[in-house]
């Protein structure tokens, strides 16, 4: 399928099994977009056929260029400020980049520009492109990895509704304290605020559905650490720290969950160690899969682990 950027347009020849479909069905049923852009595109006249409005009822037909105005000017959301920026997958609907630990994700308060929002703001603005900062998911300040980001409207909506539909897939690496009876396993306590600490999560009967899927890599005898891979079904604030701990093996370097680093003051690492390694998931757009391997990030280095190895 031929999607090109126009300036502010987006075009797409249509194919050959798109034949026969309305431009209606298209934006409705095959991109699911939401009725607030659905209006604005009739009031803005934002879609054209081969350069007409057209009404759309109107099939179309192999090979005529669908327009659709996908890419006004938008403000940033975010001051822009300079802050290195390790891009692992780009198009003109979604960027993938592998965020370093010790940086959140978006302002908490006025004139906050240190993060990575701001990183992006900057980023879009030095190679010309003016679009709102919209992250699908979120990663915690000291988490690294792959996060997902969406570069206009409909790319955001159809992605936020993948994530629901839990079509995009996480996969993560961590090294936990001690070493896992169960070589694979899956953990579905819920998880709701903890009433005596402002930031943090505890499981809770009366909590939200969390599921964690994790299985076993390798074992360190000698330091009695396990490194495993975890999925998430669901994306409850530090669900992994959270059910890692309750399991009895807290991350390593997790001085929020880790009663055992509590006793033990030992830690080597001075954040826990946990790696959104691997992101795959539907293009918004076009009939495609997209999967990415984010390197591991730390110096010194935090795992001994072959990410080639992984499989999603």
């Amino acid at each position: 399928m031929k999607v090109e950027k126009k300036g502010e347009w987006m075009e797409l020849v249509i194919p050959e099994d798109w034949a026969g479909l309305s431009i209606e069905y298209i934006l409705k049923e095959i991109w699911k977009t939401p009725k607030g852009l659905l209006h604005q595109l009739r009031m803005e006249k934002g879609v054209k056929v081969n350069g007409e409005l057209l009404p759309w009822s109107k099939e179309m037909q192999d090979g005529e260029r669908l327009q659709v105005h996908l890419f006004p000017k938008e403000e940033y959301g975010v001051i822009p400020n300079y802050h290195d920026v390790d891009i692992l997958y780009e198009d003109d609907h979604l960027l993938i980049v592998n965020k370093p630990a010790g940086i959140e994700m978006h302002p908490a308060h006025e004139g906050q520009t240190d993060t990575m929002a701001n990183a992006l703001a900057f980023y879009f603005q030095a190679n010309g492109i003016e679009t709102k900062i919209r992250h699908i998911h979120r990663l915690d300040k000291d988490t690294t990895g792959a996060v997902l980001y969406a570069k206009n409207a409909l790319a955001g909506s159809i992605m936020d509704r993948l994530l629901e539909r839990r079509l995009i897939k996480r996969t993560y690496v961590a090294l936990v304290h001690g070493h896992l009876k169960n070589k694979k396993g899956k953990i579905t306590d819920p998880i709701g605020k903890d009433r005596h600490h402002p930031t943090k999560r505890r499981v809770s009967p009366t909590g939200q559905e969390a599921i964690t899927y994790y299985e076993v890599l390798q074992y360190n005898p000698k330091q009695n650490t396990t490194l495993v891979k975890l999925q998430l079904q669901t994306g409850r604030t530090h669900q992994i720290r959270v059910h890692m701990g309750h399991l009895g093996h807290p991350i390593v370097g997790d001085s929020l969950y880790g009663e055992w680093e509590m006793r033990h003051l030992d830690s080597k690492f001075a954040r826990p160690a946990l790696h959104a390694a691997m992101l795959s998931l539907p293009h918004p757009i076009i009939p495609d899969e997209i999967k990415v391997v984010a390197p591991f990030l730390d110096q010194p280095a935090i795992f001994d682990f072959d990410l080639a190895k992984l499989k999603g």
